[in-house]
């Protein structure tokens, strides 16, 4: 007899990360002999540092195979402290780390701690699907922040603000920003912070995952510098993006005092801990040398300018230059093509892969997500094949 299995209503609220599916329609046409230019996931193409992989390799040969503590090793979360006082300009205590694997479990732990219906929570849009994919799932209403490309992508506190109702309980913030490279200016950021004075029920989740991935001279403005709020703000970081160690699964993040005995719940009920020779990994990835880190942001600076210059000669497509992350989001409004299909007839017909915008949020419709932590001859083969694609006749209307 066929089962007739009952899901609960919360599962059809759940979204996904569109990239995760585009790696699948990749892989399929790579099974088949097909070569693809992949410009549609966030890892950085670098190896992780050998410094990293040794003190992994020596934490295993040492013994590091059992749990840990849930809220992670002490050593490492005393080093995480540390790396915020340096590049966070916030003073943390080791108590108030979490380390998690990856970036996910941060955001879903904040989302599940405000996120219930009746409540509200104010999130970037476009921005990391996974923001209203959580808010959807708890039943709460997700109140989207239009980013707008004449503004580079960077919010604007009175904007933000005008969005705080007495529902409000969470409000998300990321700078440097997927999918668009925007940065928010510190004088937005000051602006904002001086505002949630008139609302001292709203929580802010930080996400900084990309905060040494900055360029132009441009500087992280962190949500631990502002200690007026320190009581009600989360920060979210770690090692995936700057390290090169997407597949380590290790991130952080830091709790509000009051939230941290809650965090650590939802963290011990999901993943009990996480792995201890990683955590090794990354402790030596914050306390050793930086110069690999150095290497790589000046790697991306120069691929960001490459990928700019060629999307810009593209027909129908504009393309500002990201200040921060390793993305550029391109409008593509003047090819006349919705973006969801052209991400298709880029991969089915150019064997390049990149992201509609609509994969996130609605608002990202009329661009396109290229990331550059690809080889700028990789870059520059995929535009090609953009451009002569659209420059056939008729391209742009089927």
């Amino acid at each position: 007899m066929e089962a007739r299995l009952q899901l609960a209503s919360a599962v059809s609220r759940l979204g996904t990360e569109t990239a995760f599916e585009v790696v699948n329609r990749v892989a399929a046409l790579e099974a088949r002999g097909e070569q693809v230019l992949k410009l549609h996931i966030g890892a950085p193409d670098f190896r992780t540092p050998e410094h990293i992989v040794e003190a992994g390799r020596k934490a295993l040969a040492d013994g590091f195979h059992g749990y840990t503590p849930a809220k992670g090793l002490p050593a490492v979360r005393e080093v995480v402290a540390d790396y915020c006082a340096r590049f966070h300009g916030g003073r943390v205590h080791p108590e108030q780390v979490i380390i998690v694997p990856g970036g996910k479990p941060t955001i879903f732990y904040a989302v599940l701690l405000f996120g219930e219906p009746g409540a509200e929570i104010v999130y970037p849009n476009p921005g990391f699907p996974i923001y209203e994919s959580a808010i959807r799932w708890t039943g709460a209403t997700p109140v989207p922040l239009e980013l707008r490309e004449e503004r580079g992508f960077a919010f604007r506190a009175d904007e933000l603000l005008a969005k705080i109702t007495p529902r409000t309980r969470l409000v998300i913030l990321n700078s440097p920003a997927n999918p668009t490279g925007g940065v928010t200016p510190k004088a937005e950021m000051d602006r904002f912070v001086k505002g949630l004075e008139r609302h001292p029920h709203v929580a802010v989740l930080s996400d900084e995952i990309y905060s040494r991935l900055l360029y132009d001279g441009e500087q992280h403005v962190s949500i631990l510098s502002y200690p007026e709020i320190a009581d009600r703000a989360i920060l979210l970081d770690g090692w995936s993006k700057t390290y090169a160690m997407t597949g380590w699964r290790m991130g952080f993040g830091v709790w509000p005092t009051s939230l941290v005995e809650h965090a650590e719940r939802l963290q011990i009920n999901c993943n009990s801990c996480t792995n201890a020779a990683a955590q090794m990994a990354g402790m030596e990835a914050l306390r050793g040398p930086q110069e690999c880190v150095d290497r790589m942001r000046a790697a991306f600076d120069a691929r960001r300018k490459v990928i700019v210059q060629e999307l810009n000669s593209i027909p129908g497509f504009r393309c500002g230059l990201p200040k921060g992350a390793f993305y550029a989001f391109a409008n593509t409004a003047g090819t006349g093509v919705p973006s969801r299909e052209l991400e298709r007839r880029l991969l089915q017909e150019a064997r390049v892969s990149c992201l509609s915008g609509t994969s996130f949020g609605a608002l990202g419709e009329g661009f396109l997500r290229f990331s550059y932590a690809s080889s700028e001859d990789t870059i520059r083969e995929a535009c090609r094949r953009v451009r002569e694609l659209l420059s056939k006749p008729a391209a742009a209307s089927r």
